[in-house]
């Protein structure tokens, strides 16, 4: 599944989609395929303050557990609580039923992220 193009992405295979100030987290379809089924997610609860660069939650698999980036600093505004009670959602749709957190950016630059065309280029 290619990338979808309204949205940034990471080295680390997540993927951010800006709407005003408000700017939605999740992982790509890529990092689902690399970690296989997923079991677990760990996420922040509404209120919590993320640092740009730094881990803001956990996703555990049958394979592995990894950390979630943000590229992005804020106010988490909201979490999908979905995931809580099915991770698979993650699997079935990672671009949309399985998005992580919504955060209130702070000064949000999403321009050095990579491009859905540069991210499918180097890992679809």
């Amino acid at each position: 599944m290619a990338a979808p193009a309204d949205r940034r992405y990471s080295e680390s295979h997540e993927w951010y989609k800006q709407d005003g100030d408000v700017v939605t987290v999740g992982i790509t379809q890529f990092a689902v395929d690399e970690l296989t089924d997923i079991t677990y997610v760990d996420l922040p609860s509404a209120g919590k303050q993320i640092v740009a660069g730094q881990p803001f939650g956990e996703i555990e698999s049958v394979k592995a557990t990894s950390e979630l980036y943000s590229a992005v600093a804020g106010e988490v505004v909201e979490s999908n609580v979905a995931l809580k009670d099915d991770p698979s959602l993650v699997n079935q749709d990672p671009y949309e039923k399985g998005w992580m957190i919504k955060v209130k950016a702070v000064g949000a630059n999403l321009d050095s992220l990579m491009s859905a065309a540069d991210y499918n280029a180097k890992h679809g």
